[in-house]
């Protein structure tokens, strides 16, 4: 069957840059929908949905955008419309994938237009600021997938080509061989960081597996916490099991890897059943690039690799995180466990290891106890997290809210 994708741009300004992709899926046997969301000028040819049709979608007219003040505010509005015509095409069977092209204003608009499309769904956007830290962790979709254009900023050239051609292969052959979600069996979302540091999900993906769920495990390491949140925000789970949680840490003392503000809130928020543990939560990450910041210099150091590096908290740190910790699993819908191992939280945290803190573990436990209130439940568990004694409490928990109907397995 033909694919068709929806090609999002200011036609009136990459005109040529947004056709040439438009020519590019067609002359690989796609299908395009596309949809101007200039504001000021018109495309040299007609597009499949104007910018009357996408003010109209946000409730407005171009003329209401054009006289709205200023460039952001008027595309504000047309990023309205774009994501709610996205989303209205892709219900209707429209589309089977979404590509768009800007630079800053551009990706702004393209990044709500990913987020109108459910996992699954290829969703490409071409920028000039792809990968770029302006663009924060909430704002981007689990599966969307990014292309720097290269050479693009004004004018079609065979550099830009380059780019270009192959964001059009590759949103066209992703819809060709997306195998999307499937919906046969519930899903545990499951928070770790690697294996090394966190392991506990080898002793219980197949424990899970047996009980009829699936196990997604997301790497807390910024993104992985982002599309968590995302999955999460949607209903997409059946329970979690929330044991990584350094993202926490992270944005508590301002370091770039972090999944956003809104992390440790999705759940609760959807009235998902939330088993929680504070792996990991011990820890600062810094990009491996960055210097560690004269504070943290003389706290337990673990360097991973070359992209990340870690300092510890201080019991202090630590006790005001967990404050934190609890305030975000207050507004909780659903029921609350939290797991508290007392022999450590992540493996480098063990007696011998580079992070091992007995001080700052007791502070980080007893503010646990009295910081967790009902009707969130705790358990205090006499094992580390790492080890079978923590994955049997995890498995405890669950089948309590299995047996009572709080969690289902089909």
């Amino acid at each position: 069957m033909t694919k068709t994708i929806l090609v999002i741009g200011t036609y009136d300004t990459k005109d040529e840059e947004l056709h040439y992709i438009c020519d590019c899926i067609a002359a690989q046997g796609g299908g395009v929908v596309s949809m101007d969301v200039s504001v000021l000028g018109d495309p040299s040819r007609p597009t499949d949905l104007s910018k009357h049709d996408v003010t109209a979608a946000a409730g407005s007219t171009i003329q209401v955008a054009i006289d709205s003040g200023d460039e952001n505010s008027a595309m504000q509005i047309m990023a309205r419309g774009a994501a709610s015509l996205t989303a209205k095409l892709h219900a209707d069977g429209a589309i089977d994938g979404m590509i768009a092209l800007g630079g800053t204003m551009g990706t702004d608009l393209a990044l709500d237009c990913a987020q109108a499309l459910p996992m699954g769904v290829p969703k490409y956007v071409v920028s000039t600021v792809s990968f770029s830290p302006m663009i924060p962790p909430d704002r981007l979709s689990p599966d969307i997938q990014m292309i720097l254009w290269a050479g693009g900023l004004f004018g079609l050239n065979s550099v830009c080509k380059s780019s270009l051609s192959q964001a059009a292969g590759a949103v066209l052959g992703a819809a060709k061989a997306v195998d999307p979600p499937a919906a046969d069996r519930p899903v545990i979302g499951m928070t770790s960081l690697g294996s090394s540091c966190l392991s506990y999900m080898k002793q219980l993906r197949d424990p899970l597996q047996d009980r009829g769920f699936e196990v997604a495990v997301f790497h807390a390491t910024g993104m992985g916490g982002m599309a968590f949140e995302a999955l999460a925000r949607d209903g997409y789970f059946a329970a979690v099991m929330d044991f990584a949680l350094p993202e926490l840490a992270n944005l508590m003392v301002g370091s770039v890897i972090n999944a956003g503000p809104d992390r440790l809130t999705n759940a609760g928020a959807a009235g998902i059943p939330q088993i929680v543990a504070p792996g990991c939560a011990d820890l600062i990450d810094f990009a491996g690039w960055q210097d560690i910041p004269d504070a943290y210099t003389d706290r337990p150091f673990h360097a991973h690799n070359r992209l990340i590096k870690s300092s510890g908290l201080s019991p202090d740190e630590r006790r005001a995180l967990v404050q934190d910790i609890a305030s975000r699993l207050a507004g909780a819908k659903g029921p609350v466990h939290v797991l508290m191992p007392k022999g450590g939280v992540e493996e480098w945290d063990r007696p011998g290891g580079e992070a091992h803190d007995p001080d700052g573990l007791a502070a980080m436990v007893d503010e646990m106890g009295k910081a967790i209130q009902a009707p969130a439940a705790i358990t205090v568990v006499d094992s580390h997290i790492n080890d079978a004694g923590f994955a049997e409490a995890a498995l405890a928990v669950l089948d309590d809210w299995i047996a009572d109907g709080t969690v289902r397995t089909g």
